[in-house]
């Protein structure tokens, strides 16, 4: 099972990439609340599975994959991978250190890397702050993360 939460993990994540890449910065919101929302959630189901070093490495290894298949997503890999790192420090400062239902830590977690990841990913991958950018993928990616929390939390049981 594990094997395939790290497969969608690292096929989401590719796809975020390349269509931010292909569609620009307009899909972000899209993108935000499908595969972003889905990576903050799945992100807290395999910090009970995996160290920290196997979540770095396959975030790392997304951003990869997404300028193999498309170097035209250069900048959109490195910031995808920089914004993720970062948020994922601070998910899993936030997951670790909450009490509570996997469910309220879990989203708890998703609004501290969403307000990280809204901001880094726009700033690095087209080199300016978009405040609009900004408040609408974090809008949509805690949106997002909830209805994917939701579905994980129904799949546990």
């Amino acid at each position: 099972m594990i094997y395939i939460l790290i497969f969608v993990y690292a096929i989401a994540m590719t796809l975020a990439n390349l269509s931010i890449a292909y569609f620009g910065i307009w899909v972000s919101p899209i993108n935000a609340f499908l595969f972003i929302g889905l990576d903050l959630a799945l992100r807290d189901v395999l910090h009970e599975k995996l160290n920290r070093a196997q979540m770095f490495g396959l975030i790392l290894v997304s951003g990869l994959i997404t300028y193999a298949l498309n170097n035209d997503a250069g900048m959109i890999a490195v910031a995808s991978a920089v914004s993720f790192a970062i948020a994922a420090i601070c998910d899993y400062m936030v997951f670790s250190r909450t009490n509570g239902s996997w469910f309220s830590r879990s989203n708890k977690s998703n609004v501290a890397g969403a307000a990280v990841d809204s901001v880094v990913f726009p700033t690095v991958a087209f080199g300016s702050l978009m405040p609009e950018i900004v408040a609408m993928q974090f809008a949509a990616k805690v949106a997002g993360g909830f209805v994917w929390s939701l579905i994980f939390k129904v799949a546990k049981k």
